[in-house]
C-alpha cells in the first residue's frame, strides 16, 4: 500500500512567470522592490538560484530568489507539520442521571468545560432506569440547564433525543470571534 504524499503547490519559476513586473525578495530576504521580470530572472541566474513566484494574485505578483530544492523541502516540511497538527475533533461522552446531585452535576459540568476548551465535541447522555422513564421531562430539563450554563459559547449539533433508555445530545464549541470596537467621534457642527 502506498503512503500518501503531502500535496504540494506548483509554483511558477523563471521563464514560466508571465507578469511583466514583479515585487522581488532577494536571496538574503531583503526587498528589491518592483523589478521587470527579465531583470529579476537574470539576477537569480547570476546568483545560481531560481526565481519563484510565491504570490501570483498580488499586485504586482511577489517572487523570491531561492535555492529551489531547499524551497520545496521547506514547503513540504510545513505541510507535514500542519497535517500533523490537525486535530480530528474527538467526541467525548459525559453521562448524567436525571436526578443528579448538585455536587455531581458541577463535577461533570467541569469535565464538559475541559472537553470544550480542548475543541472536542461532547455527547451529553442522560441515563434512565426503568422506573425513571416515566419522568422523561427531567432529562430534557437537565440538558436545557447544561446548555443554558454555557450560553453562546456552544453550538448544538444534535438536539436531545431518546435512543433506548438514554437521552442524548451533542454540543460543540463555537469559534470565538473577537470584534473590534470602533469609537466614533461626535460630529462637529
Amino acid at each position: 500500500m502506498r503512503r500518501a504524499q503531502p500535496q504540494t503547490i506548483n509554483y511558477r519559476i523563471n521563464h514560466q512567470i508571465k507578469a511583466p513586473e514583479l515585487r522581488v525578495v532577494s536571496s538574503d530576504g531583503k526587498q528589491m522592490g518592483v523589478v521587470p521580470t527579465h531583470q529579476a530572472i537574470q539576477k537569480a541566474l547570476e546568483e545560481g538560484l531560481t526565481l519563484v513566484e510565491v504570490a501570483p494574485n498580488a499586485k504586482p505578483p511577489v517572487a523570491k530568489i531561492v535555492d529551489l530544492g531547499k524551497f520545496k523541502y521547506e514547503i513540504e516540511k510545513k505541510a507535514r507539520k500542519e497535517k500533523r497538527g490537525v486535530k480530528g475533533g474527538d467526541t467525548k461522552e459525559v453521562r448524567f442521571s436525571p436526578f443528579i446531585g448538585e455536587h455531581d452535576y458541577n463535577t461533570r459540568l467541569a469535565r464538559v468545560t475541559e472537553f470544550l476548551e480542548d475543541k472536542d465535541k461532547v455527547r451529553l447522555v442522560v441515563q434512565f432506569t426503568r422506573r425513571q422513564l416515566g419522568s422523561k421531562q427531567f432529562g430534557y430539563d437537565l440538558l436545557a440547564k447544561i446548555t443554558k450554563s454555557f450560553g453562546e459559547r456552544v453550538g448544538i449539533d444534535m438536539q436531545p433525543k431518546f435512543l433506548g433508555r438514554n437521552l442524548m445530545m451533542v454540543i460543540s464549541p463555537k469559534a470565538v470571534v473577537k470584534k473590534k470596537v470602533v469609537e466614533e467621534s461626535p460630529k462637529e457642527g
